[in-house]
């Protein structure tokens, strides 16, 4: 199992705790960054969204490419896998920076190619939000193009959403960075067995992740493609004991204040005291971080890492709270004796 998690561009993962002592500023990303290759982390996920999605629109976001950029300086051997949004980014100028980027790093760079899911932001940025279906087809010509130029010495391309004229990319990048990405659709299942390199998944418990990777592993085969890798989000928490461990999912998910956005959230937990329960999970950590169940012992959190290996996952993109500290606790007590 390889062990990656999410850099904290918008100071927390905790939609219940205003303040987990991780501003959303390049200082804590750096040092982050720096202190986790030494803590034996392979990948970091670099989020990209201009409002904050977790502390509420008003709160500070790190842009995600000038950070990975930057990043890419000051470390050594973490893969920067960075998401961009099609419809924020022309695939030809970005081609191009991310070769760079690439470069940077010295062959470091991965994608998570997201389809874009928040109408709102880009509306606020005046950019184009496409239908379900359309934002597939846009990802699948937008990634037709970065490869364009990034595999030919000039490259022409004439597409329903974007078109190319002998363009060129050099210095191409140091290698090819491995594309990632998700989706849960026919559409996305589709386009990503076939154009991209690894499926990234929200949390699940390992009986529903396993026919998951099942799926995508045999639409993959049927593509003649090498075989695909796996991952999967999940937030971490490691006590000594078990009792230590459910207090602290009971404080991260206990509802007190609700941040500007979330008005409607008492309508929306409705149902069974189980349903509300999960709900309030759901919206206490993002990604459905909490359904995989990485809570309690060091010994209990291994044993249920060992039945994703079996199940086929690759990669743990993992979220904690206070990051670095906690990083630090799980890199010690669960990575190093799995």
């Amino acid at each position: 199992m390889r062990f990656g998690y999410w850099m904290p561009v918008f100071g927390g993962w905790l939609r219940n705790v205003p303040d987990e002592g991780m501003d959303a500023s390049w200082e804590y990303s750096r040092k982050l960054a720096q202190d986790s290759e030494r803590w034996g982390y392979s990948l970091s996920l670099i989020a990209e969204l201009n409002l904050n999605d977790i502390k509420g629109v008003e709160s500070p976001a790190l842009d995600a490419w000038s950070t990975a950029a930057a990043i890419a300086a000051v470390t050594e051997r973490l893969e920067l896998m960075v998401a961009v949004r099609p419809n924020f980014h022309h695939p030809a100028l970005f081609a191009k920076a991310a070769a760079n980027i690439d470069r940077i790093s010295n062959g470091r760079l991965a994608l998570n190619v997201v389809s874009s899911w928040w109408a709102d932001e880009a509306r606020q940025y005046g950019l184009q939000f496409d239908q379900h279906d359309d934002r597939y087809a846009r990802t699948s010509e937008w990634l037709s193009v970065v490869d364009g130029l990034w595999s030919q010495d000039r490259f022409t391309f004439n597409g329903q959403f974007y078109q190319t004229q002998e363009a060129i990319c050099s210095p191409k990048p140091a290698h090819h960075p491995v594309i990632y990405a998700g989706g849960e659709s026919e559409k996305a299942k589709a386009m990503i067995a076939s154009q991209c390199d690894a499926y990234v998944m929200h949390g699940d418990p390992a009986d529903a992740i396993a026919p998951k990777i099942a799926d995508m592993a045999a639409r993959r085969e049927a593509t003649g493609k090498p075989a695909m890798q796996y991952g999967m989000a999940a937030y971490a928490i490691v006590r000594d004991s078990e009792a230590e461990a459910k207090r602290e999912l009971e404080r991260i998910t206990t509802v007190s204040e609700l941040p500007a956005g979330y008005a409607n959230f008492d309508q929306w937990l409705s149902g069974t005291q189980l349903e509300r329960e999960l709900k309030i999970q759901e919206y206490s950590v993002s990604n459905r971080g909490l359904r995989p169940n990485l809570v309690g012992t060091p010994e209990q959190l291994r044993e249920r890492i060992e039945e994703y290996e079996a199940a086929g996952l690759h990669l743990l993109l993992l979220q904690m709270s206070p990051q670095a500290e906690e990083m630090e606790r799980f890199a010690t007590q669960v990575m190093r004796t799995v």
